[in-house]
């Protein structure tokens, strides 16, 4: 027991200096986090700056931007060296997936009417619906993107100026595809991202948006180690980091229930009538404020570990690239392929604008959506394209993603539940209602939802995702129950932050205090005169 005793102290003490500062810096970011916007732009943020459409009869139809671009798709995906999913997955023993489009949308950039398509491969091009080339956005066309962006945000329009051409951005995340970005800002501190690829403006911030990310989600996800060139290590060092943080959390909360002496049934207390040991105002505040909010900690600790997927512990969220082919289905349907752009079958209401065409795809079956700027879906009732799917055709689009899995049920839902929620800074762009649940007959209970209106896939949940919804969605972003709703929420996670803030500012003090301690020389003892033999004789205290 003293053994255990000793190593118990031992470890939290060690593990306390050793994480202070990263505690502290932790808790104090997750408050910037809390109220900064994603980098991303939605969908919803994209179509409300997007220009109208205006379809015109002489544009080019899809198919025949596709088979134009053919050779110049090919040379552009070589160039940026984007492996073909389909061709070494899981080490080459799957078949290569067939290329084809997956999906389509016909906008403005620029003032130029383009097809953006994305592949199976995964690859994103800007197709000129006016002559079917590969088009790039050069840094002048970003320009006039920018002032239209600004524009359509209202109030005095901002005069953008050309920053940067990067070929790589720390504040957006999977974007492989689509850079370089030209880095486009204004006097007052506004700035975009836009791909030099297909011209979108995916990022778009203000000075404080960007103070709360680098304040926030660039100090807590230790991206500055990217920036020294350290960017392979991250993983590695959060997991690292996560672990010894438990660890830490776990045996400062057992050693201060163990100290802590209520008095209950007549149990001895300390001196003074204190419940706990200390005097000191640091590590009296430090007892206090673990054994109150250590819970807490630890239980964000943990989770923040969890999240690193330790060992892959847990199933990958998304679907691979070869499994969304066989879910859309192998040929392009020929009302999608040969459609030409005209003017809309079915106008937008209450004199909305629509500003984008998007296709969609299942199996044989195609859809044309018209978007508007305030993000409503107008189905467009062509001849060969369907007004929306139906049961069969989303059955058997996941019975192909299943394989040889049946599909145990589907039914719609027109609520969110446990599993299928917006997140925070989401709207119905990202999670959209009613969606299709449809619950395969596997051995993990496999849930899949897919969106009835566009046939879009929108995320896969199998039991070791359950397990980790709970483990680190609920016990990190705590976004359950009643504490989901604002501004519960926001009382709830301030509270625990504030005790955070305390336990890792005392920590860093007493950890400090106990490491400067520990390196200090040690002090000999003053020497002291003896008497010997009737003559005075000096010797150490050693």
């Amino acid at each position: 027991m003293k053994l255990l005793n000793w190593l118990l102290y031992e470890v939290h003490r060690w593990l306390g200096i050793l994480l202070a500062v990263f505690m502290f810096a932790w808790f104090s970011t997750g408050i910037a986090i809390m109220y900064s916007t994603p980098t991303r732009q939605s969908r919803i943020q994209q179509l409300a700056h997007a220009e109208i459409l205006a379809p015109e009869a002489n544009w080019l139809s899809l198919g025949e931007v596709w088979e134009r671009s053919a050779e110049p798709r090919k040379a552009a995906a070589a160039e940026r060296r984007v492996k073909p999913a389909g061709n070494t997955e899981a080490a080459g023993k799957q078949p290569p997936i067939p290329l084809a489009i997956a999906e389509a949308r016909l906008l403005r950039i620029a003032g130029e009417p383009v097809w953006l398509v994305e592949d199976t491969h995964g690859m994103r091009f800007a197709l000129s619906a006016v002559d079917g080339a590969l088009r790039e956005t050069s840094a002048e066309q970003a320009l006039i993107i920018a002032k239209n962006w600004f524009e359509a945000e209202g109030g005095e329009a901002a005069e953008p100026s050309y920053l940067a051409t990067v070929d790589k951005a720390i504040i957006l995340r999977n974007q492989d595809t689509l850079r370089p970005f030209h880095h486009i800002g204004t006097e007052d501190g506004r700035e975009l991202l836009i791909s030099a690829r297909t011209g979108e403006v995916l990022h778009a911030s203000t000075r404080l948006d960007r103070a709360l990310y680098w304040g926030g989600n660039w100090l807590h996800l230790l991206k500055p180690l990217e920036a020294i060139g350290l960017g392979e290590y991250r993983h590695t060092i959060q997991l690292g980091l996560g672990l010894f943080a438990t660890i830490a959390s776990l045996t400062g909360l057992i050693i201060g229930w163990l100290r802590w002496r209520p008095g209950f049934g007549g149990k001895p207390t300390y001196s003074q009538g204190r419940t706990q040991p200390y005097r000191e105002f640091w590590a009296k505040w430090h007892f206090w404020s673990g054994l109150l909010g250590g819970s807490v900690a630890l239980f964000w600790a943990f989770s923040g570990f969890l999240d690193t997927n330790p060992g892959k512990l847990f199933t990958e969220e998304n679907y691979s690239k070869a499994e969304l082919s066989r879910f859309l289905g192998g040929e392009v349907p020929a009302a999608m392929r040969d459609w030409r752009p005209e003017a809309l079958i079915t106008p937008a209401p209450d004199g909305r604008e629509v500003v984008e065409l998007v296709w969609r795809r299942l199996g044989d079956e195609a859809l044309l959506l018209a978007n508007t700027r305030d993000g409503r879906r107008l189905p467009q009732t062509l001849n060969g394209a369907s007004p929306r799917f139906g049961e069969a055709a989303m059955r058997a689009a996941v019975q192909r993603l299943a394989g040889e899995t049946p599909i145990a049920s589907l039914e719609e839902l027109n609520d969110y539940d446990s599993y299928y929620y917006p997140r925070h800074h989401q709207g119905p762009a990202e999670k959209p209602l009613p969606v299709v649940l449809a619950n395969l007959g596997d051995d993990s209970g496999t849930l899949v939802y897919l969106d009835p209106q566009d046939g879009r896939l929108i995320g896969k949940v199998d039991r070791s995702r359950r397990v980790f919804r709970w483990l680190y969605s609920a016990l990190h972003h705590w976004d359950f129950g009643w504490l989901y709703y604002r501004p519960i929420w926001d009382v709830w996670m301030l509270v625990w932050i504030s005790f955070g803030l305390v336990l890792g500012a005392s920590s860093v003090v007493i950890g400090w205090r106990r490491l400067k301690k520990s390196l200090a020389p040690k002090k000999q003892a003053a020497p002291r005169t003896v008497a010997a033999g009737g003559k005075l004789k000096t010797e150490n205290a050693t």
